[in-house]
């Protein structure tokens, strides 16, 4: 990388959000946005010790131009908080749709060397990221697992959200049909299976886009038997309605932590 792109860098990091008010301005922000392309891509990454929070001291590579909140210890802080208020060393944690892992880091340095941290990621290249992480951290209680986590194992769709418009891909999504260039066939689990080969979670986090609902069709026995505790985004008001529903008939009580995550607790 160089010099410029290293100072470019640095101050995506420390001025993301003044960049993106710039953007908003006639002329110079799509001038700006132009310029910024050219001396820094899409796809430039960095890595960053987080700063503040209970993820504090953690090594994490990022996008400059979206990992100021990561780096700032931000990143969904209602996550961060219960992760932090139900986790016990020695447990295991499924982190369902695990991104570039910063709930799997912080999951690893909770549960500690004696816990089981299995992070599941369908898009590729973000998994091998992912390991990357882990790996910096020196976590080697921390699996991960490349493929979508749905209703039974099958072989599924995937679409990749172009770096331009998502930098850390986060976006991805299970899609109907392979219709554009950025979707791929991956595998796909489903968690009543996987339990066949993997330590039972006492904890999964889920955020999957909007496939919520399929994943915990395919989870019931999980459900029924294990009993985890279980914290879903949940990406529409028809999921939320239909997921509380089905975590209520399965003995659990449910409470919102924010606009979009919600927090089902075994009775």
């Amino acid at each position: 990388m160089s010099a410029v792109s290293r100072g470019l860098s640095r101050f995506f990091l420390r001025h993301g959000s003044l960049v993106a008010d710039l953007r908003k301005i006639p002329i110079f922000g799509p001038l700006l946005s132009w310029g910024s392309r050219k001396l820094l891509p899409s796809d430039t990454l960095v890595w960053v010790e987080i700063q503040r929070g209970h993820a504090r001291g953690l090594w994490v590579c990022v996008n400059p131009r979206t990992g100021q909140a990561v780096q700032h210890g931000d990143g969904e802080p209602a996550v961060q908080n219960a992760l932090v208020e139900y986790l016990r060393p020695g447990v295991t944690f499924y982190d369902v749709g695990a991104n570039i892992g910063l709930f799997s880091l912080l999951a690893s340095r909770i549960v500690g060397p004696f816990g089981r941290v299995v992070s599941f990621e369908a898009d590729p290249e973000i998994a091998a990221r992912l390991r990357e992480n882990l790996a910096r951290n020196g976590f080697d209680q921390a699996r991960v697992v490349q493929s979508a986590v749905w209703s039974e194992p099958t072989t599924v769709f995937f679409a990749r959200v172009d770096v331009s418009v998502s930098p850390d891909r986060g976006l991805g999504h299970v899609a109907i049909q392979g219709n554009s260039a950025d979707t791929i066939a991956v595998d796909a689990v489903a968690l009543d299976d996987f339990l066949d080969s993997d330590r039972q979670p006492d904890f999964i986090k889920c955020d999957v886009e909007g496939a919520e609902t399929a994943v915990f069709a395919g989870a019931e026995n999980l459900l029924r038997q294990k009993r985890p505790i279980l914290l879903v985004e949940m990406h529409s008001a028809e999921n939320h309605r239909a997921l509380t529903r089905k975590f209520l008939e399965f003995g659990y009580n449910c409470r919102d932590l924010d606009e979009n995550h919600v927090l089902a607790l075994p009775q």
